[in-house]
């Protein structure tokens, strides 16, 4: 069977699923020549089984407003690859989730966590529901009654949930007392929790810290760092707010933050108590718009537009998947950019990708550039296993040395020539290789 054979398959069996046929072309793109060079695989059809989801769960959560309203969104579980460990994956909590998003979401969390060389296989889910406006209360009573039915298909070996976009500590926090009443039990089936039941030091900025260490690999292999470069984020959220800290502290000035509305740009740096500042927008369930100008006056916002257009030195996507296209890409180029880091999943289209291809823009995808997330739950996990806590410079130390040898890796597999590596071929064959080679070993499951 030829690539195009294949790829046509997966399309005719999820035709009206853009994202995750998207997810799964970038990847056969990069690996069917390491596929097809392998007789096993093939043989196996290793290809055939890894873009299929071992289990999609779906679900009606019903909760109850403070008006005494009752409301009904959709939940989902998408349990899509356990060849290397206990399915390990996010919940998201947004009015766009669909099945689709959920799905490319598993898929590209799989070789994600593969990178990490931790035991993690890949898994997502999560459910409509728009915290925006909600009470603590209603969010509340939604979480409860979501966990009433995730709670049979999770478990700390079987799967292990965590934050994503809309889930962040009070979520967490909710999720596990439900299923703690429930299981009468204390397990590490959740992480992302609080530090003082359970939680690891670092995982709130873990994987805004782990995108910029990688970033900052990208920058060594050209013998340049963070030191006095603009740095472009989108987003406001824990993301952003990790990357902001973590580039300041590097030498770097974040000048953009973004949200649904718009941008802000600040010349004068996000920074200090600014990025303090963007974890209270985070946790008041509302947009970036106005409450960081009235704040910082010197700043502006932007209403609108994407950050892309603001000339820059890095670029990194925080927020949602396909954020920059293929003209935000031609801006980026255009003024100059010399890295671009997806911290975001999928942040940027195939389009705006061939954009810094051609234009030889160092660029590096999420499965890489944000695996410092997914790492800090896997240590996590072993803290619970040990009921031990680490220190934050133990959890960074481990953080730095993870991203480090995925970035590694990414080279290793990516190379194109001394002054270029291809890091999406990198990533996706070193992410591939680990999966493939366990479903192998496992025989036909």
């Amino acid at each position: 069977m030829t690539k195009k054979e294949f790829m046509n398959e997966v399309i005719a069996k999820n035709s009206n699923e853009a994202e995750f046929l998207q997810a799964v072309e970038e990847v056969i793109d990069s690996v069917w020549d390491v596929y097809e060079n392998n007789p096993s695989f093939v043989e196996a059809n290793i290809m055939g089984r890894i873009v299929e989801p071992e289990r999609v769960i779906m679900f009606r959560v019903p909760w109850v407003n403070d008006k005494g309203e009752v409301n009904v969104n959709r939940g989902f579980r998408v349990e899509f690859n356990s060849a290397i460990g206990p399915y390990k994956g996010g919940l998201r909590f947004h009015p766009s989730v669909n099945l689709s998003i959920l799905k490319f979401l598993g898929f590209e969390q799989t070789f994600k966590n593969s990178l990490t060389t931790l035991p993690m296989g890949g898994g997502k889910g999560g459910s409509d529901f728009d915290a925006k406006g909600k009470s603590d209360g209603e969010i509340m009573r939604f979480c409860q009654s979501f966990m009433m039915e995730l709670f049979r298909h999770i478990g700390p070996n079987t799967d292990v949930p965590a934050g994503d976009i809309g889930v962040g500590g009070r979520e967490i926090g909710f999720l596990f007392g439900m299923y703690k009443k429930i299981r009468n039990e204390f397990t590490g089936v959740l992480t992302g929790k609080g530090r003082n039941w359970g939680g690891s030091l670092v995982r709130p900025e873990a994987t805004g810290f782990g995108a910029t260490y990688f970033a900052k690999s990208m920058l060594a292999t050209k013998n340049d760092s963070f030191e006095g470069k603009l740095v472009t984020l989108s987003g406001f959220g824990n993301v952003t707010w990790g990357a902001a800290l973590k580039i300041t502290e590097l030498g770097g000035k974040v000048i953009t933050i973004s949200g649904p509305d718009g941008y802000i740009l600040d010349e004068e740096g996000v920074s200090g108590e600014k990025i303090e500042y963007l974890l209270e927008l985070r946790a008041s369930n509302n947009d970036v718009v106005a409450p960081y100008v009235e704040e910082y006056p010197n700043a502006k916002f932007i209403p609108g537009k994407r950050p892309w257009e603001v000339k820059c030195d890095i670029a990194m996507p925080c927020a949602i998947q396909n954020e920059l296209d293929e003209d935000d890409a031609k801006l980026l180029a255009n003024n100059g950019v010399i890295c671009v880091a997806e911290a975001s999943n999928m942040g940027c289209t195939p389009e705006a990708i061939k954009v810094f291809f051609d234009a030889k823009v160092d660029f590096a995808p999420g499965k890489a550039v944000n695996a410092g997330g997914v790492a800090v739950s896997g240590l996590e996990m072993s803290q619970n296993s040990m009921r031990y806590n680490w220190t934050a410079e133990e959890v960074d130390e481990r953080l730095k040395t993870i991203m480090a040898d995925i970035h590694s890796a990414c080279v290793a597999n990516g190379r194109v020539d001394e002054n270029f590596v291809d890091y999406v071929k990198g990533a996706n064959i070193a992410g591939f290789l680990k999966v493939a080679n366990a479903m192998l070993d496992q025989g036909v499951v």
